[in-house]
Order: C-alpha cells, then structure tokens, then sequence
C-alpha cells in the first residue's frame, strides 16, 4: 500500500533515525520518572491535583518506553536478530500497543480529573478538602487505570472492529469537549470574580487574601491548560492517523499523510519531554523539589 501511495501521489515514507527515538524515549523517561519520584517523596506534593499529575507523568513514561522499544526492536529486525512474523514477535507487539493505548486513554483522564480538581478548587474552595480526600483520590487513580488498562486491552484485542475504534474516536471527542468546557468555563468565571473583587469597598486584608488566593488558583488553571494544549498538539497527528486507518485506509491520499507516521511518534513522544519542563518554569513547588532533588547531596533527608 505504501508504494501505491507513492506511485499516486509522490510522498515517501519520511523515516526518523532510530538514535532520535532513543534520546527522546530516554530523557522523557528520565524526566517523568523525577516527577513521579518527587511527588511520591515530598509531603508538601501529596495532594490531588500533584496524584493525578503523577498519574500523567507515569502515562507518560510508559507512552515514552514502549515506543523506544518497538524501534528497538524494529532496529533489531533489520539487522536480522529477529523474526518480523513470528508468534513471539506478534505477542509483544500486541502487548506494546495495548501499553500505547493505554498511555494515550489514560492521558486523557488524568487531564479530565485535573479539571475536575481545579474546578472544585476553585469554586468550592471551602469544601474542597470533604470533596477532595485523599482516600477519594486513590479510588479515582485506581479506577482511570484498571479502566484504561481493560479498555487498551479490548481496543488492540478487537482494533478490526469498526465500533471499537469509534468508540475510540467518540471517547477522544467527549473527554475534549468536556476539559476544554470546563476551562473556558472557569476562566469566563474568573473574569466576573474578579470584577466583583474589584468592586468591593475598600481595600481591607480580606480582601487582598482573597485576591491572592484566587490568584494563586488561576494561575494553576493557566498551567494545567498548557499542559493540556500541548497534549492537545502531540497528541492529534497520531489520532488523525488512528482515525484514517478505520476511514479511508486505502485511499492514495490518506497514505500520503500516514507516510508521516514516524513524525507523528516522534511529536507524541515529545509531550513525555515537555511536560515536565512546563511543570518546571510554571509551578514553584515542583520545580522547589526538583532543585532539592538534583541539587542535595542527600536528597532523602532534603525533602
């Protein structure tokens, strides 16, 4: 099929060097894993909104190592060390692919509850931490990856099946919908919150706490939206390419766009690398631990 979309319409497979693929996989994963590790050691960070951005950071980390290790082992095949057709081979890469999917789902859902989060933060401030519990929070982890890994399994198990990939299609679409809805909601929200706040008389301590509080939670909100937006970038080209596979798989010009296939990759392995520099430069608590973490000469005891 490749050389009939070459024949028709003149684009070549656009082949990434395999030392790209490695150097992305590795520094992501080493990245991710800081986040995940930060998170898990600093108190001041045991808190939702940090759980579910540990939850993404590990999606990350496992879109990031399954990836390198399919070139790897595509590297391996060409080189003659492996058989591309034998059952074994086949297994492993149904297992890589499940592991993608659920990187991608997951994603997703770690993003939906981290506006969930901010939302109640902010609008529900007061009752934040009774909606909010911990206990909660680890039942929400705990269903988004049970979930997601049962779905990755059934999506690569039955990928033939039109309705699969619909569903696919529809869930991407909906959970979109609704984290880009709830963000603009709260921003246009903030807006009147703040011309109210202006409104106030006088310019009492009261009221310049709550102008930093509210201040403090927008500007969360302002991050996780970037961090959203760039998922939002990574991520598309590679679901545009799952979404001709099911529409027009034979079509001359959809196998023009699906030449650019290992681009896609490499841009959704970027999102494992950008993240956690967004993280960073935008949130001094993360990038207070991270300075603790690289910096002490015995971290444990730092944190």
């Amino acid at each position: 099929r490749q050389d009939a979309a070459m024949n028709q319409t003149g684009c070549p497979e656009v082949k990434v060097p395999f030392p790209v693929f490695f150097t992305v996989g590795i520094v992501s994963l080493a990245e991710n894993l800081l986040v995940v590790v930060a998170v898990m050691r600093s108190r001041n960070l045991h808190s939702p909104m940090y759980c579910f951005m540990c939850s993404l950071a590990a999606f990350n980390t496992i879109a990031s190592v399954t990836k390198t290790w399919e070139n790897l082992m595509i590297v391996l095949a060409d080189a003659g060390h492996l058989e591309r057709r034998g059952p074994p081979e086949t297994d492993l890469d149904d297992v890589m692919d499940s592991l993608l999917c659920m990187s991608f789902v997951g994603s997703i859902s770690s993003f939906l509850a981290i506006a969930v989060d901010r939302y109640i933060t902010i609008f529900h401030a007061l009752r934040y931490h009774n909606i909010m519990t911990m206990q909660r929070t680890a039942a929400i982890l705990g269903l988004i990856w049970t979930s997601c890994a049962v779905l990755a399994v059934l999506m690569v198990k039955f990928f033939n099946f039109k309705f699969i990939m619909i569903c696919f299609i529809v869930f991407f679409v909906v959970s979109l919908a609704a984290i880009c809805f709830l963000y603009v909601y709260m921003f246009m929200m903030a807006r009147i919150h703040a011309k109210n706040i202006a409104a106030l008389p006088g310019g009492g301590r009261d009221k310049s706490q709550h102008q930093r509080r509210w201040g403090s939670n927008m500007r969360g909100a302002l991050t996780l939206t970037i961090l959203f937006g760039a998922f939002v970038v990574c991520w598309a080209p590679f679901f545009v390419h799952l979404v001709i596979i099911t529409v027009c798989p034979m079509n001359p010009y959809c196998e023009c766009y699906r030449s650019l296939f290992e681009l896609h990759v490499v841009l959704m392995m970027s999102h494992a690398l950008i993240d956690p520099a967004i993280y960073a430069f935008r949130m001094a608590e993360l990038r207070h631990t991270f300075r603790k973490m690289l910096f002490c000469s015995d971290w444990k005891f730092c944190l």
